[in-house]
């Protein structure tokens, strides 16, 4: 009998390539666009490359832009033995970016790839190669946002785990009300939007993935709380919608005050992927901090944000 057929990764906008490296010994995918600076783009919890669809052709105008599909999630390989605490889910990061001789970077992480991006942002403030330049954080998994800390941890557990698997499933309606909550207005979901995010679904581990990380959600609270003070000295732009309900947008002035030098953008009206609720102000938004924060030198006491405020 043959082997089920593997289901295919949604089309990739034009001028975006797929890749693939070898991480721990397992297929990481990522997409890849552009030339210039590296950015590295850094996705969700239940989401993957797919995520950064109407970022990738605008940004690669000036940059070369990866979106990784993080081990685990996507069309990247899942091995069962997979840790998806923090700080392994960082080194592995890392490990990606010394794999493609990756040496200065630019990093974007949202939601728990937000976290994820704020720990290897604090592992790379004690190492002198690769180098980060600048962090951007959209809606990032903080300590002071209380969605999720006991709903996770529950989740994560053995009988929530069979529970949530029974219940959710492949069933596309669960993950459609699910999507709909991630807007702030449902009307903006875009065609297609729902079968992306799917897409990965028919693979072994898709659900598993995310209760592993549930499972470690109260420690990755703590280790984060660890880790703000190394990654604060990075320019940081943080970015919310202001219907966030997976990360709440009140979280985002006490996460602010954390860094040395950090702008604070809130969309309104928009829910937690702002990438694609609100793709266009979100790309101006991106694109003037990268813009400005390279070309330019904010005169001195002033912040390299505060000067993308007064671009605008």
């Amino acid at each position: 009998m043959a082997a089920p057929r593997r289901p295919a990764a949604p089309p990739n906008p034009p001028g975006v390539e797929e890749h693939f490296v070898e991480i721990d010994g397992a297929r990481m995918r990522y997409l890849r666009s552009g030339s210039g600076p590296a950015l590295i783009l850094v996705h969700g919890l239940m989401g993957y490359s797919f995520s950064w669809r109407y970022v990738m052709p605008v940004v690669s105008r000036v940059a070369t832009v990866y979106a990784v599909d993080l081990l685990g999630a996507g069309f990247s390989d899942r091995p069962p033995d997979l840790d998806c605490r923090l700080r392994p889910s960082a080194e592995r990061l890392l490990q990606f970016l010394e794999k493609l001789g990756i040496s200065q970077f630019d990093l974007l992480g949202t939601s728990h790839g937000g976290a994820v991006a704020i720990r290897a942002a604090a592992m790379l403030s004690e190492k002198p190669s690769p180098q980060l330049g600048r962090l951007i954080l959209v809606a990032p998994v903080n300590p002071w946002s209380p969605h999720g800390r006991w709903l996770a941890p529950l989740l994560g557990s053995r009988f929530g785990s069979r529970m949530f698997v029974r219940v959710a499933g492949n069933r596309p309606a669960a993950h459609g009300w699910a999507l709909r909550r991630l807007f702030g207005n449902p009307a903006k979901i875009h065609p297609g939007t729902l079968e992306g995010y799917m897409a990965p679904a028919a693979l072994p581990g898709y659900l598993e993935y995310g209760l592993k990380i549930a499972s470690h959600w109260t420690d990755g609270l703590r280790e984060l709380n660890s880790a703000l003070p190394k990654a604060a000295r990075y320019p940081t732009l943080l970015m919310w919608g202001s219907h966030d309900r997976a990360v709440y947008a009140s979280s985002a002035e006490p996460l602010r005050h954390q860094f040395q030098d950090c702008d604070l953008v809130v969309f309104a009206g928009v829910g937690h992927l702002p990438y694609e609720e609100a793709a266009d102000e979100f790309n101006q938004t991106l694109m003037r901090f990268l813009e400005t924060s390279s070309s330019s030198h904010p005169p001195a006491g002033t912040s390299r944000a505060a000067a993308i405020r007064d671009s605008r």
